[in-house]
C-alpha cells in the first residue's frame, strides 16, 4: 500500500515539474518576444525619428540654397553649376526619404549624402560671402572713383566757369569804350554842304562824333562800330535785314562802319542819313563795338 503511494506521488511530482518547466519555458518565450517586439518597436521609432530629422535637414539646406537667389549677386558659372547639382541631389534624397520605409543601409547612405551636402553648402556659402566681400569692395571702389569723377568734373565745370567768366572780362576790358558822344542834326544841300538844324521837319540826317577811351588792352587795328538809332515813339529805324551780335543777345543795326584804332586819341564821327522823315522829339543813338555796347547819345528836334 505504502509503495503504490509512493509511486501515484513520484508520477505527481514529475507531472508538477514538467509543468513548471512548461511555464517557465513560456514565460521565457513571451519575454524573449516582448523584448524583441520592444526593440523592434524602438529601431523603428529610431529610423523613423532619424528619417525625419534628414528631411528637415535636406529642407535647411534647401533654404540655405534659395537664399542666395535673394542675394543681388552675380554668381559665377562655377557657382551656378554646383548650385544646380546639389538642387538635384536635395531632390534625389528628398524622394528617397518620401519612402515609407528605409532598410538600414538605405538610412546610412542617406545620412552619408546628407552630411556631403551639409559640407558642400558651408563651402558654397563661404565662396558666396567672399564674393559678397568682393562685391562690397568693387562697389566701394566704384564709388570712390565716381565721387573722384563727380568731383573732378565739377572742378572742371568750375574751372571753365571762372576761364568763361575771365575771358568775358578779358574781351569787356579790351573793348573799345567811346567818351564825348555827340549827336548833331544837318541838312544837306543840293551842293553838298552840310548845314546844322534844330528843327526836324529840316533835318536829313545825324551826325555821331566821339572820342575813344585810351585802353592799352585793345587791339590796335579795324574795329567794326555799329549805330542804333530811336525815334521819339522808341522805334528801332533799321533794315530788318542788318544783324549782329552785342551783349549775350542778336539785333538789328541802323549802320555800321569800320574805324582804324590806334590808341592816340583821334576823334571819330559817324554820319546815319534817316531813310524816313525826321518827326518832333528825342532822337537816341547807342553805338557797340567788339560785342559790347560802347556809349550813348541822344538829340532833341523841334
Amino acid at each position: 500500500m505504502s509503495d503504490h503511494k509512493d509511486i501515484v506521488n513520484k508520477g505527481d511530482r514529475n507531472k508538477i515539474y514538467f509543468l513548471i518547466v512548461v511555464i517557465v519555458a513560456l514565460l521565457g518565450t513571451n519575454a524573449y518576444l516582448y523584448i524583441k517586439d520592444d526593440r523592434d518597436s524602438q529601431r523603428l521609432t529610431s529610423v523613423n525619428t532619424e528619417k525625419d530629422r534628414l528631411k528637415l535637414e535636406v529642407e535647411k539646406i534647401e533654404v540655405e540654397l534659395d537664399k542666395v537667389n535673394t542675394l543681388n549677386i552675380s554668381l559665377s558659372e562655377k557657382l551656378i553649376k554646383e548650385q544646380e547639382m546639389a538642387r538635384l541631389k536635395i531632390a534625389e534624397l528628398k524622394l528617397s526619404l518620401q519612402k515609407g520605409l528605409l532598410t538600414q543601409v538605405e538610412l546610412e547612405k542617406a545620412q552619408g549624402q546628407v552630411k556631403e551636402l551639409r559640407a558642400f553648402v558651408k563651402t558654397y556659402n563661404d565662396g558666396i560671402q567672399r564674393l559678397e566681400r568682393e562685391n562690397s569692395l568693387l562697389k566701394s571702389e566704384m564709388d570712390s572713383l565716381k565721387a573722384s569723377e563727380s568731383s573732378a568734373s565739377r572742378r572742371a565745370q568750375e574751372l571753365e566757369r571762372r576761364n568763361l567768366e575771365l575771358d568775358a572780362k578779358v574781351k569787356t576790358s579790351a573793348s573799345l569804350k567811346a567818351s564825348n558822344v555827340h549827336v548833331t542834326a544837318y541838312r544837306v544841300k543840293s551842293s553838298g554842304k552840310n548845314i546844322e538844324v534844330t528843327k526836324a521837319s529840316t533835318a536829313k540826317k545825324l551826325s555821331v562824333s566821339f572820342d575813344i577811351v585810351p585802353n592799352q588792352l585793345a587791339k590796335k587795328d579795324y574795329h567794326k562800330i555799329y549805330l542804333r538809332v530811336f525815334d521819339p515813339a522808341g522805334n528801332l529805324i533799321a533794315n530788318e535785314n542788318n544783324m549782329f551780335e552785342a551783349d549775350g543777345q542778336e539785333m538789328q543795326f541802323s549802320y555800321s562802319t569800320s574805324i582804324s584804332y590806334n590808341d592816340d586819341n583821334t576823334s571819330y564821327t559817324m554820319d546815319w542819313i534817316n531813310p524816313n522823315s525826321f518827326i518832333k522829339g528825342t532822337y537816341s543813338i547807342i553805338l557797340y563795338a567788339d560785342g559790347y555796347t560802347m556809349g550813348r547819345s541822344s538829340i532833341e528836334l523841334r
